[in-house]
């Protein structure tokens, strides 16, 4: 028997795989984290990628907004935020005129002590506010015809930093970059003609070209966006790299490292056990979901998947909870976002599709009634769902297990 950590909230699981069935543990090329986070931040800062430094692009008297992710993303934005506010007060921009917005999307609002978690010493020196969905302003028109709203305290600045960690996402390719703006200050209309491009087949994890994507590349031309500090973590949320300068160029650097780290193609299997990796990626189940969509390529037609994913918040969105609740048909429930899209509600649309493909037990807190109306089946433990799967396919089934799926893209060799 082979035991594996799967991590659960800010605790853990072990899941005992026979020897004989384990095809494989899908792990990262890890890279240790940078011996000193404080020194290859400011290294970042000095020699920024396709970029002037940011306080040379500065001057006194401007408006600077320091976009930052909110509670449900991994990003290190306090051990970064303050020699990032030394930077932009070496340009002549006292910290009274920064503002460090919260990037919410559509998430929730943040609290006041989750605001001094994510900001760290940086707390008190200059204003920390949400953002807010329903002060937007335009701000152009996409190439795809859209719209574009931002939230009017980064709309109106006179810079922009944008801030963030890079790795997959199931439909925008991948974090990081503009995503701070779009989705992260945009209206909600916005927000749902973005993400309703979810329907192209390029709109997947790993993938630059998703429409999704390219729309919120195009952010850089049409407001004053000058500058990205985006972070490269490795498994144990330690720094590997920070990639700061050019909000497009910077970015495209920090991708190449993710593709080198978490990319990989293995066989498929009948059985792939996931978990989300963890406090904060299984937060709820609309941030958990990345985790399924990132392994569902090697679970064999009819096979099964089983997810291990906390959800302490639940399913972490009012629409989709509402299209989970109004769920009749797997069929109609997977093809309801395409007749109308709806922003949060496609999750439940996006389960269900994969869910279709093969059975998914769900290892979580949320309560069995509602696991069941996502089409997932409830289990108390990965072990029990094991012993479950291998009866369905048999003693000699192969298992792939993806302790760190919500980072890791596996892709059928």
């Amino acid at each position: 028997m082979t035991k594996i950590a799967l991590k659960y909230g800010k605790g853990q699981f072990e899941i005992e795989v026979p020897d004989k069935n384990l095809a494989g543990i899908i792990l990262p090329k890890e890279l240790p984290g940078v011996a000193d986070e404080q020194a290859e931040i400011r290294r970042a800062l000095a020699s920024p990628i396709a970029s002037r430094r940011l306080r040379e692009m500065l001057k006194p008297g401007m408006r600077v907004a320091v976009i930052i992710s909110d509670v449900t993303r991994p990003v290190p934005s306090y051990k970064f935020l303050p020699a990032l506010l030394d930077e932009i007060n070496a340009g002549g921009v006292p910290d009274d005129d920064v503002t460090i917005v919260v990037a919410l999307g559509s998430h929730r609002n943040t609290t006041a002590e989750e605001k001094k978690a994510l900001t760290g010493k940086a707390y008190g020196r200059a204003k920390c506010i949400d953002m807010d969905r329903e002060d937007c302003k335009y701000v152009g028109t996409s190439s795809f015809g859209h719209r574009i709203d931002i939230y009017r305290g980064v709309a109106d600045a006179d810079f922009v930093v944008c801030t963030g960690n890079i790795e997959y996402h199931y439909f925008a390719g991948y974090s990081g970059g503009p995503k701070a703006i779009l989705p992260g200050c945009a209206s909600l209309d916005t927000i749902q003609n973005n993400h309703a491009m979810i329907v192209s087949p390029a709109a997947e994890s790993g993938r630059l070209d998703s429409p999704i994507r390219r729309e919120i590349d195009e952010l850089p031309s049409l407001m004053k966006v000058g500058f990205l500090l985006d972070v490269v973590l490795n498994s144990r949320k330690e720094i590997i790299a920070v990639m700061a300068g050019d909000p497009i160029k910077a970015h495209r650097k920090g991708v190449e490292l993710v593709d080198r780290m978490y990319r990989v193609h293995v066989p498929p299997a009948e059985i792939v056990v996931v978990s989300a990796g963890g406090y904060p990626k299984d937060i709820n189940m609309y941030q958990a979901q990345k985790a399924m969509d990132n392994v569902k390529h090697v679970v064999k037609p009819g096979g099964t998947m089983i997810m291990v994913a906390e959800c302490d918040e639940c399913l972490g969105n009012d629409v989709f909870a509402c299209w989970v609740d109004e769920a009749t048909t797997i069929e109609e429930q997977a093809a309801r976002m395409d007749r109308k899209f709806e922003l949060g509600g496609h999750k439940a649309s996006v389960i269900a599709r994969t869910a279709q493909k093969c059975d998914i037990y769900l290892v979580s807190k949320i309560p069995d009634e509602k696991v069941r109306k996502m089409f997932l089946i409830p289990a108390k433990s990965p072990d029990e769902a094991l012993a479950t799967a291998f009866r369905k396919h048999g003693p000699g089934a192969k298992v792939l297990v993806s302790p760190y799926g919500g980072m890791m893209l596996a892709k059928p060799t």
